[in-house]
């Protein structure tokens, strides 16, 4: 069966595992630096990634923070030689957490962008509503994305990724378009802080890969930073995700990844994703609310007198006017 947004390459499309000018979808088994060396200068559109977070997962050596960030500066400084003028980096990270206390990893990396010449556009929030359970300081439910241009002349396509209007009725009450509506027909502007569920156990992409992000969260950044035909670039390719969305929006995606067993299962997910078989959770497709949806665990188990937690969204008592 075919998906809804059916990849615009057939499933003959060869996967390679090495660039060249004329591969459209590159998986190069190995370290992402020797495959960023073999590309030439500003021959990428968008370079969107994930990488290890230096947080001792599975994939991953943890290291001093100091050697971290020198590591990724050798991979950002040949992600910036090979972008083009117009184009973007989009790096996604998390926490840092040292003995307890957390280290964002997206302002320690900020200088390193920076003294490269890129101009930070946008520090996207990526709110999630699951994860680990902290007991000692409040649960982390985003994480961030840092945009970078490298250029003032940067692909930005805000229409393809609009989301529908809270108030499309709103009207101007005031000036020369009193009375017409004020809302864009195609939507609006999805602003800097992005709902978007996280995969989890019972997410639909859900793989053996520990640390996986969502297609959906990929494909709004190809579709707003790059043309179709544009080469799209993850250095840490994981399950596959950002070659996905580039190729199913009509780009070219090129990805590294030193670990086998992801190395085969990015391949795998790339070939169901040419076919129509891959399953994704749709764009448009709302936040699962589970009360609405009358799921049996939404209700609490426990009477008013036996707890004093409130059900989720339910109203605080009035406690009279408040402080201005």
């Amino acid at each position: 069966m075919k998906t809804k947004n059916q990849s615009l390459f057939n499933q003959d499309h060869k996967i390679a595992d090495k660039f060249t000018p004329s591969e459209t979808i590159v998986v190069y088994p190995g370290d992402c630096l020797n495959l960023l060396k073999s590309m030439p200068d500003e021959s990428l559109q968008l370079v969107v990634t994930s990488p290890p977070y230096n947080i001792g997962k599975e994939y991953e050596k943890k290291l001093h923070l100091d050697l971290y960030l020198q590591q990724q500066s050798h991979v950002i400084a040949e992600c910036v030689r090979t972008l083009s003028p117009k184009g973007s980096i989009c790096w996604q990270v998390g926490n840092y957490v040292d003995r307890g206390a957390i280290i964002p990893l997206d302002a320690a990396l900020y200088p390193i962008f920076s003294d490269l010449g890129l101009r930070m556009r946008n520090r996207i929030i990526w709110h999630f509503e699951h994860g680990l359970h902290c007991s000692r300081r409040f649960s982390g439910r985003y994480e961030t994305i840092i945009w970078f241009t490298k250029t003032d002349d940067y692909v930005f396509n805000l229409d393809p990724v609009r989301v529908p209007q809270k108030y499309p009725g709103k009207k101007y009450f005031k000036g020369p378009k009193a009375g017409q509506y004020s809302s864009n027909p195609l939507g609006k502007n999805p602003g800097d802080l992005w709902v978007i569920p996280n995969v989890k156990s019972n997410h639909v992409e859900k793989t053996e890969h520990p640390c996986q992000f969502p297609v959906e969260l990929i494909e709004r950044l190809v579709l707003s930073l790059s043309n179709e035909g544009d080469l799209v670039l993850d250095p840490f390719l994981g399950t596959g995700t950002s070659i996905i969305a580039a190729i199913r929006h009509g780009r070219r995606g090129i990805g590294a990844e030193i670990v086998p067993k992801y190395v085969e299962l990015a391949r795998e997910r790339i070939q169901q994703e040419m076919e129509g078989t891959l399953r994704t959770r749709p764009m448009d497709r709302p936040v699962y609310d589970p009360a609405e949806a009358g799921n049996s665990l939404s209700v609490v188990p426990w009477g008013k007198r036996e707890s004093e937690q409130m059900t989720l969204l339910e109203k605080r008592p009035n406690y009279g006017k408040r402080r201005r």
